[in-house]
């Protein structure tokens, strides 16, 4: 019962769609721009660096956020709860309500489920999913192959580590629903038409 009391809370602080407060701060609909997407890499070409780092950072700390109130609610059960709350904010941030159920990809969400979870259990799950996420994001310029590899490596590095089987299966089901999410992106790089880190969208 607690799972899916943490999955609501995540849900309700994942809704809080940051892509689209702060196009609206710059007094544009990100829905009708770009690729369309409420995410960071869209904020970013649209509206520029500045725009794009609020994303960024607002999109992380409402995974945090949810991660740290769920575990701090359900003390005896505090990192499943967390996690729990931080799926929650992914599946908010990807699918929130208000707004036709078409938000984001969910990756820096899920970055930020990574950093709560690794520095309130094992700090060393940070570095392999930031290292190959964010190095080859920048050496192929590609921030699609980057956010697969990411979270491609996410519950690799979770069973590497020893986490229990219901950690390792939950971030395995998170990391399914981001390559969904980005099935765009993959036929695009499969046709090489996928828009490089810098360029102008195709």
């Amino acid at each position: 019962m607690f799972r899916l009391i943490c999955l609501c809370i995540g849900y309700c602080i994942g809704c809080i769609e940051t892509a689209y407060v702060v196009g609206k701060l710059w007094r544009v609909d990100l829905r009708q721009h770009g690729s369309g997407n409420l995410g960071t890499t869209n904020a970013l070409r649209v509206l520029g660096k500045k725009a794009g780092a609020l994303v960024f950072i607002g999109d992380i700390l409402k995974s945090v956020i949810s991660f740290l109130i769920c575990r701090a609610i359900f003390k005896d059960h505090a990192t499943i709860a967390g996690l729990f709350g931080s799926v929650g904010a992914v599946l908010g941030h990807n699918y929130p309500f208000y707004l036709h159920f078409k938000g984001g990809k969910g990756i820096a969400v899920m970055i930020g489920m990574t950093a709560a979870l690794a520095f309130t259990t094992d700090i060393r799950l940070a570095f392999p999913n930031a290292i190959i996420g964010f190095g080859m994001a920048f050496a192929t310029r590609y921030v699609s192959v980057g956010s697969l590899l990411f979270a491609l490596t996410l519950p690799i590095s979770c069973y590497l580590l020893g986490y229990e089987q219901e950690i390792v299966l939950v971030t395995a089901c998170v990391s399914a629903l981001a390559f969904w999410r980005h099935r765009t992106n993959i036929k695009k790089l499969l046709n090489g038409t996928e828009n490089k880190f810098g360029s102008k969208k195709k």
